[in-house]
């Protein structure tokens, strides 16, 4: 008994600890007008007419911001726009 009950208070603290640690690293949701102007421009400069469904904003090594759209294309693949936060493109890829 004493077993079972020390590895269930070991697997809540993981995932307690898991999920705070997510947050300042992790990725986060945001609306597109927090979305810097020049980041704004390279996304819609290379989402071709497609309809923005989802913008990220990850912080990555403790300083360097990036943003993800997630982007549905007019023929209905989905793609991935990565762009720091100075407008500089990362990476398309497909989703």
């Amino acid at each position: 008994m004493d077993i079972k009950l020390r590895l269930l208070v070991s697997l809540i603290t993981a995932l307690f600890v898991t999920a705070s640690l997510a947050g300042p690293f992790g990725n986060k949701k945001v609306e597109w007008s927090q979305v810097p102007e020049k980041v704004q421009q390279t996304i819609t400069q290379h989402a071709q007419g497609g309809t923005i469904e989802k913008i990220e904003r990850e912080t990555k090594k403790k300083k360097i911001i990036v943003y993800e759209a997630k982007v549905r294309m007019p023929d209905g693949r989905k793609i991935e726009i990565e762009v720091e936060e100075d407008g500089t493109l990362i990476e398309i890829e497909d989703d």
